[in-house]
């Protein structure tokens, strides 16, 4: 009970919260400015630093003591390539004969951009004196462009494979820092807690327009004889693939609920914001169908 904490380690605790709200704000600063170029942002999308893997990022890091030029060092590398692989996933699929003159430059400048960006990543790399992490990083990259191309051509085999290639795209690069840095089980409660946020995000498309990457990629896995679009099948197989997800999210929060227990410590920044994913998960199989 908190009145049984000596007030030493309250101050230790308030100062640890503060420190990880400062880091969390400062990388961000500075990645912006990194990738914020102002003739890029004229013509495409403006590159989102995700904050949930920015924060575990620093978690992880901040457990392992390391001075803030070294944090620096590893966190800005893996969130400039996470950026570039992001925007790489922006460039449109519609066909350039298609498009006009505006939508034909903003496609090409956006694959520029995630170019741009990868390059900032070999730079920083460049200097840093760790061969051994960047061989890390460069296996998380090419895991996810691997299972990037498995999900967007649809070419895996069930529903399992497909999740476990979504798990793979949001978390293989912090999976792969923490196996280098050997924390515990960190890697594995970044990779279920990513995978949950985008599950829940991809519902939540689904829910709205009746489509997206995933919820596709599960109507081929769940009914692989139906060439039709997802919101083009029945309202019964709509509310299976809600099923599928809903419970695919509710096994893995099982998962996270574990993994935060082996965690020593957990800073409260970070548990407060694994409890606000989490609460974001309402099941709709059912009132979807009663509504229909």
């Amino acid at each position: 009970m908190i009145w049984n904490i000596h007030p030493y380690y309250l101050g230790v605790r308030v100062i640890k919260l503060r420190d990880i709200r400062t880091k969390l704000i400062a990388f961000k600063e500075q990645l912006e400015h990194k990738v914020f170029h102002p003739y890029l942002l004229n013509y495409i999308q403006t590159p989102m630093v995700d904050e949930d893997k920015l924060l575990l990022l620093i978690s992880i890091l901040d457990q392992l003591e390391l001075s803030g030029k070294e944090m620096k060092n590893y966190a800005l590398p893996t969130m400039l390539v996470q950026i570039a692989l992001d925007t790489h996933e922006n460039v449109s699929n519609q066909d350039a004969s298609e498009q006009d003159d505006t939508q034909l430059q903003s496609r090409q400048l956006t694959v520029l951009a995630g170019d741009y960006y990868s390059g900032l990543y070999y730079a920083l790399l460049a200097e840093i004196d760790d061969i051994l992490m960047i061989r890390a990083l460069s296996k998380g990259i090419k895991e996810i462009n691997e299972h990037k191309m498995s999900v967007y051509h649809k070419d895996f085999e069930g529903i399992e494979k497909l999740m476990a290639s979504i798990k793979t795209i949001e978390g293989s690069l912090i999976c792969r820092l923490s196996d280098y840095f050997h924390a515990g089980g960190w890697g594995e409660l970044a990779a279920d807690l990513l995978f949950v946020k985008r599950l829940l995000n991809e519902k939540a498309q689904y829910l709205q327009a009746g489509t997206s990457i995933l919820f596709d990629a599960l109507k081929k896995a769940a009914f692989p004889k139906n060439e039709l679009k997802s919101k083009d099948i029945s309202k019964e197989q709509q509310c299976y693939l809600l099923l599928v997800c809903d419970k695919y999210i509710e096994y893995t929060k099982g998962l996270i609920e574990k993994g935060m227990k082996q965690i020593p410590y957990l800073n409260e920044v970070l548990e407060q914001r694994i409890a606000d994913i989490l609460s974001q998960h309402q099941p709709h199989a059912k009132t979807f169908v009663e509504e229909g």
